[in-house]
């Protein structure tokens, strides 16, 4: 969930190669495109820009929806407050 007019506003952008080949998505777009790209994104502009940061980036797993294939380490849900504090219990 993003707040605001970020998913019309923000924009993802690379670049083909190419003159003139940069190509612009909003947010909303490439949720539409692939769910959990956002996601993943955020998470790759976060880490160390080396092998370690790579490394670290390819164990991450995003899912789109409440459906994985992790039940056997019985994950715990985690609930915020309005203010992105983590309620416990």
């Amino acid at each position: 969930k993003v707040t605001g007019s970020k998913l019309q506003s923000k924009e993802y952008t690379r670049y083909t190669g190419y003159p003139g080949g940069l190509r612009k998505r909003t947010m909303e777009r490439a949720q539409q495109h692939d769910p959990t790209f956002p996601v993943t994104t955020a998470v790759r502009g976060m880490l160390q820009r080396n092998t370690l940061g790579a490394d670290m980036l390819k164990r991450l797993r995003v899912y789109a929806g409440a459906e994985h294939g992790h039940t056997a380490q019985k994950p715990k849900v985690l609930t915020f407050d309005a203010k992105g504090n983590l309620k416990i219990g």
